[in-house]
């Protein structure tokens, strides 16, 4: 991917990044195990973005 990106695209990947991870552990608690897990989780080799 190019070195100069444009905005748009920045915030998208910045967001995509953010989402990226796991759900934390108050999260967990406090919906008494209903919700474990994230599914929006995405691995960069293999689930690409939509651009």
């Amino acid at each position: 991917m190019a070195r100069n990106k444009p905005h748009a695209r920045k915030l998208r990947l910045a967001k995509a990044l953010k989402m990226n991870r796991a759900i934390p552990a108050w999260v967990i608690i406090k919906t008494m195990r209903r919700v474990t897990f994230n599914p929006v989780r995405r691995h960069w080799r293999v689930n690409k973005l939509k651009k």
